[in-house]
Parts: structure tokens; C-alpha cells; sequence
């Protein structure tokens, strides 16, 4: 994002904490395309699933050496939501004026090889303070290295994932907590019977519904159909499948990684 603009869906993060193998492993059987395991240089591991627009990543911490303490202290399964900027001082700044008490941007990066040759994709990233959004992590990134992130080799999933559409927050306060969400994304709120809505410029929906606790509750995915996935899901073993429903959506659970994915296709 261009900061005085609105905000679009970087990313969505699932914690896998030490448990990364037997995440991959499962997301891999259910037909994702991963990339290959990311070491970010603050001591965090991962993997992405890629899309022409926002993506869907699983991180951890690697069994050895160094741990990022961030990660260990997050909770586990769906827990972050990662919003665009297109720089990371202009982000802080427009965070500060509204009054969401933003940490300085963290510069980190990663290795990355692309066709034999070992390369850097290299971050900044803003964080807004956990009490602010006490559902999950809230927070922007900026890509100085767009290119080795969204490479086409990893645009096409065999289960036919394309792209992220929206994400359920649980909370005791909907549509106060759902003002906080649509000032960090510099958009407006729309009210709803049970809550209230926050669009992003990407068509991606913060949907916070009433609940007994706070939490991001459900991830929205959109297939090109959803036999791949229904196939793969009950092939995998992990994986509960549901449905679809008369509104076209399928439940995707993954009770291993506390996951809940509403799938939806596209045609």
C-alpha cells in the first residue's frame, strides 16, 4: 500500500511453533504448492502458500539454534494478520497519528535460491501492540524483494487455492474492536446484524462477529472448484471435511493446528 490509501492483505500467518514438519506435511497432502523452507534471520522458520495477491504462511521456530521469542510467545494456530505497506517509516507514522502506538519498523530477510543462485529477500515490518488487537497479531510489511517472493512456480497449487478471501473474528466487543481493524487499515467499518465489517482494498474481509473470547476463528479460501480439495481432504489424514453447504462454502478443519478453513469456489 501506498500510505493515505487503503490498506490490502499481505498475508495471513498460522503458528506451527515447533511442530513445522508435520504442518508442511499436511498442507502439502491436502494438493498446496509450498515453497521451499524459509530461515528468517530473526530465528524464525517457514513456508508460504503463494497467490497472485495476499498468501497464506506457515511459521515456526527450528528445533535448533536460534529461536525467535515472538513466535514462542504467539499462540498457536491462526494468529496474524499482515497488511501491505509500501513503506515501512510512512506506515509508522500514519499508525502513530491514529493513535495505535506502532513499534519502529524491524528490518529482517531470509535466503532464498532461485535457479541455483542464492539470493536475500529482505523485510521491513511495523507492529501494533498486542493489547490493541488482543485476537492475534496485527501487523504491516513491506517487500524490498517482491520478485523472490512471488515467483510463478509457485503461483499454482494442485488443489486449486487461489487466493484468500476473508478472515472470522471472535470477539466480546465486534464492532469497537472492528474500529481498530478499519483504523490500521485506513478504510471505513461496515455494520452487520451481529457485528461489523472491514474491506480491504483487495477485496479480502475482516468479518468480527460476537464470541466468547477473542480470536481469529476462521480463514475464508477460494478454489477453481473444490473437488481437488474435497479429494485431497479425505485422503489426509488430519483433515476434516464438511459440506459444502447451501451457500457454496466447505469447512476444512485441521484440529492438529486448531485451523478452521472455509472454503469457497470461485466458479
Amino acid at each position: 500500500m501506498a500510505d493515505g490509501t487503503a490498506a490490502a492483505l499481505d498475508h495471513v500467518v498460522v503458528n506451527v511453533l515447533r511442530g513445522m514438519d508435520e504442518a508442511a506435511a499436511i498442507f502439502a497432502a491436502l494438493g498446496f504448492q509450498l515453497t521451499p523452507l524459509g530461515r528468517h534471520s530473526l530465528g524464525s522458520i517457514n513456508h508460504l502458500m503463494m497467490t497472485p495477491g495476499g498468501y497464506l504462511e506457515l511459521v515456526g521456530v527450528p528445533t535448533e539454534g536460534k529461536q525467535r521469542q515472538e513466535v514462542l510467545d504467539s499462540p498457536f494456530g491462526l494468529n496474524g494478520l499482515v497488511l501491505k505497506s509500501g513503506d515501512a517509516d510512512a506506515t509508522y507514522a500514519r499508525l502513530q497519528a491514529a493513535g495505535l502506538d506502532p513499534s519502529p519498523p524491524v528490518a529482517f530477510s531470509r535466503p532464498v535460491e532461485i535457479d541455483g543462485q542464492a539470493l536475500e529477500a529482505r523485510f521491513r515490518t511495523v507492529r501494533v501492540p498486542t493489547a490493541r488487537f488482543p485476537a492475534g497479531r496485527v501487523y504491516f510489511c513491506q517487500h524490498l524483494t517482491p520478485e523472490l517472493v512471488w515467483r510463478p512456480e509457485w503461483l499454482t497449487h494442485p488443489n486449486g487455492f487461489v487466493r484468500l478471501d476473508r478472515i472470522e473474528v471472535t470477539s466480546g466487543e465486534p464492532q469497537s474492536d472492528a474500529a481498530g481493524y478499519a483504523a490500521a487499515a485506513g478504510v471505513n467499518l461496515r455494520l452487520t446484524e451481529s457485528g461489523a465489517t472491514v474491506a480491504l482494498s483487495d477485496d479480502f474481509a475482516i468479518e468480527v462477529v460476537p464470541g466468547e473470547r477473542p480470536r481469529f476463528a476462521t480463514l475464508g479460501l477460494s478454489f477453481d472448484g473444490l473437488d481437488a480439495i474435497a479429494a485431497r481432504a479425505a485422503a489426509t489424514p488430519g483433515a476434516d471435511w464438511t459440506g459444502p453447504g447451501s451457500d457454496g462454502t466447505a469447512i476444512l478443519a485441521i484440529p492438529s493446528l486448531d485451523l478452521t478453513l472455509a472454503c469457497r469456489s470461485v466458479r
